[in-house]
């Protein structure tokens, strides 16, 4: 990345960071609100990426909006069946990354909202995640331009090193420990494992974005977001470490996914 890049970058880093804080903390409407424009923004961009035309595939773009304003409303059953019946619909297209477009925007959309609407500890439980993935981010990103080494998966994405997949785990387990320390979780042995798991899920994440776009040969999502591409660049760690926070959080907890995943 030239030093010219890097302003932009950081600048619109920040603003993202302080908006995706904001909504944490408001949570309510404000986050739903928050979240089904970035999910809907996501699924477009996907949508533009795989079908290199809005439509048809765009009318899915609803899906994960209403299914946010349906589980802000009590509906929580019913919004996750419309996913469902959603990724169902675009399966049918017989194009299959239709549906893998709406599970992925439904996964950041739907995901991060039923973990912040927990009963227990949902504000805690994601501010953890989204500190665990900007920590891993910023770690990969800071030790793989100053150690650089070798290619940690060249073939999906050539800027990739095993010092910055390295650096980027060992920063989102510092940082996501400290986050919920700080909250007032004690940083125990499952508590670690968790943490540990979300940042790699959130590298995982990112690697999956690289080889999608590799496959269609572009090397942004979009332009929407200086320094970064598309809003998808930017959130794609964030989509797959909140599928797994569902998963570790039902699994715990059940429905109480929150608790689930910061309670130990």
């Amino acid at each position: 990345m030239q030093s010219t890049d890097l302003v932009p970058r950081i600048v619109s880093g920040v603003v993202l960071a302080a908006l995706a804080l904001v909504g944490a903390i408001l949570g309510g409407w404000v986050a739903a609100f928050l979240l089904a424009i970035v999910a809907a923004i996501v699924h477009l961009e996907w949508v533009i990426l795989t079908d290199r035309s809005p439509w048809p595939a765009a009318v899915f773009t609803a899906a994960p909006v209403v299914a946010i304003a349906m589980i802000m409303i009590g509906l929580v059953a019913g919004g996750l069946t419309l996913v469902g019946l959603a990724i169902i619909a675009a399966a049918l297209t017989l194009d299959v990354w239709r549906p893998v477009g709406v599970a992925y925007a439904s996964l950041i959309g739907v995901g991060i909202v039923l973990l912040r609407l927990s009963p227990d500890y949902g504000l805690a439980a994601t501010v953890m995640l989204l500190a665990v993935v900007w920590a891993t981010d910023t770690g990969a990103f800071l030790s793989g331009r100053s150690i650089g080494g070798a290619k940690l998966w060249p073939a999906i994405s050539p800027s990739k090193t095993w010092a910055g997949a390295i650096g980027g785990l060992i920063a989102g387990i510092v940082g996501g420990l400290a986050i919920a320390r700080f909250l007032g979780f004690a940083p125990g042995g499952a508590l670690v494992a968790v943490v540990a798991g979300l940042s790699v899920a959130a590298q995982a994440g990112d690697l999956f974005e690289s080889w999608v776009k590799r496959q269609f040969g572009a090397k942004d999502s979009g332009q929407l977001v200086p320094g970064h591409g598309g809003l998808m660049d930017r959130v794609d760690s964030l989509v797959f470490a909140t599928g797994l926070a569902v998963i570790v959080g039902w699994l715990h907890a059940g429905p109480d996914l929150a608790r689930g995943l910061v309670s130990w």
